[in-house]
């Protein structure tokens, strides 16, 4: 199998003053399609670099990475931005919903880049909030819904184009454990059914603990990078879903 996401000898070097930082040293990774992929370590270790890079949201200073066989890392700025939005999508710990727009507009939005029409996309954006369990919510503006109910629409936004990649960077981290077991819910879910690779930086043990593969990194260097077996992943998320559907409305 070809892996969607290749890293080769990938470097993260920051200047501090006279010094240089390794953010991240000489990271080799392949992630295959479909998996479900948990960064983990210590504040401070690279987690949040090493997603940035993978999303093309940080140029490396050296090394490369590839996505769909793309060397993303040689792109410009304007073909990273056509890439993203033909195939990727993302959850925010801090939401990034646009104030001023209601949840399905905001929903809409990156169908809207790709030139669907506006019937069409607002059919989709309800849908997949309908999948969230927001279809009366639909209308309220962002400052009109709790944290989960913010964070649920970011998950709908990142699933709706269908993209290959789904990045999420800590996207629980601002909300207390009830609403947290709810939000891994949906985004498991949604992966699961589109058969998305997923991606994502997290603290939470019960999501790694059900992931296709974790990489632990520390100090910028991968020190693991574990696929776990087949029966183990299917232990894990039997016992996951059953406990977060106990939580769902």
């Amino acid at each position: 199998m070809t892996p969607v996401i290749e890293v080769t000898n990938l470097r993260k070097i920051y200047k501090v003053g006279n010094e240089k930082v390794y953010a991240l040293n000489n990271v080799n990774l392949e992630i295959y399609p479909g998996e479900v992929c948990c960064i983990v370590g210590q504040s401070g270790s690279g987690k949040s670099t090493l997603l940035n890079q993978l999303a093309g949201l940080e140029k490396p200073t050296t090394g490369q990475v590839k996505i769909l066989g793309k060397e993303i890392s040689a792109m410009t700025e304007n073909q990273l931005a056509k890439f993203r939005q033909e195939n990727l999508g993302f959850i925010f710990q801090s939401y990034n919903l646009l104030p001023s727009m209601t949840a399905v507009e905001n929903v809409a939005l990156p169908l809207m880049f790709k030139g669907v029409s506006l019937q069409k996309r607002t059919q989709l954006a309800k849908a997949a909030l309908a999948q969230m369990g927001l279809s009366r919510r639909a209308n309220h503006k962002p400052t009109e819904m709790s944290g989960g109910q913010q964070q649920r629409v970011g998950i709908a936004r990142a699933f709706v184009s269908h993209p290959k990649v789904v990045f999420a960077d800590e996207p629980t981290g601002n909300l207390d454990s009830y609403t947290t077991k709810k939000v891994l819910y949906q985004m498991l879910s949604m992966a699961y059914q589109q058969g998305i690779t997923f991606i994502m930086v997290t603290h939470e043990p019960e999501l790694a603990a059900c992931a296709d593969r974790v990489i632990t990194l520390l100090d910028g260097v991968v020190q693991s990078n574990h696929l776990l077996p087949v029966q183990e992943i299917e232990h894990n998320r039997a016992e996951l879903f059953r406990e977060l559907e106990e939580t769902q409305e």
